[in-house]
């Protein structure tokens, strides 16, 4: 999974996709670029790079790869995901996967922090208490979530 960043008017935003809705794993969430590793990615940064590419058309050479954030297991899944910070230029155009993503959601790390709150979700019927981070309409929460969390913690006071 790549968890591209740039800096725009001082701050620095973080870009995700929406999944559509009629996908059979995680439709209409928010998260990261990402997918599962193919047996010809020689490792997982070039499958989160191949991934990134494929689902919003950011080719691997437009991002600087700064490191990696802890693996996040997905906890309906059960998958385990290796996510790696990317800087790229702002003012990208996207070109998304009409398969895969509806839409890219670009947002400012300073806003995302602001909209944590831990709350109640239905999931599936059940009822959940998980972190979450809302930026207007954008509810993120789950596995991409806990992604944030580790990059806004290793962020603190950078922002």
């Amino acid at each position: 999974m790549l968890v591209p960043l740039y800096r725009s008017g001082g701050e620095l935003h973080a870009v995700f996709t929406r999944r559509r809705d009629d996908l059979r794993r995680h439709p209409g969430e928010i998260s990261f670029p990402g997918g599962r590793r193919d047996p010809t990615d020689a490792n997982l940064l070039a499958t989160a790079l191949r991934e990134a590419h494929e689902e919003v058309g950011l080719p691997p050479s437009a991002v600087d790869v700064a490191g990696a954030l802890q693996p996040t297991a997905t906890i309906v899944t059960g998958y385990a995901v290796y996510p790696f910070v990317g800087l790229i230029v702002p003012g990208f155009r996207w070109t998304l996967s009409p398969r895969e993503v509806t839409a890219v959601i670009e947002l400012p790390l300073r806003a995302l922090r602001a909209g944590y709150e831990r709350r109640r979700l239905l999931r599936r019927g059940l009822p959940i208490r998980t972190d979450t981070y809302v930026v207007g309409d954008s509810l993120i929460w789950g596995a991409t979530a806990r992604i944030l969390a580790d990059l806004l913690d290793r962020l603190d006071g950078s922002l």
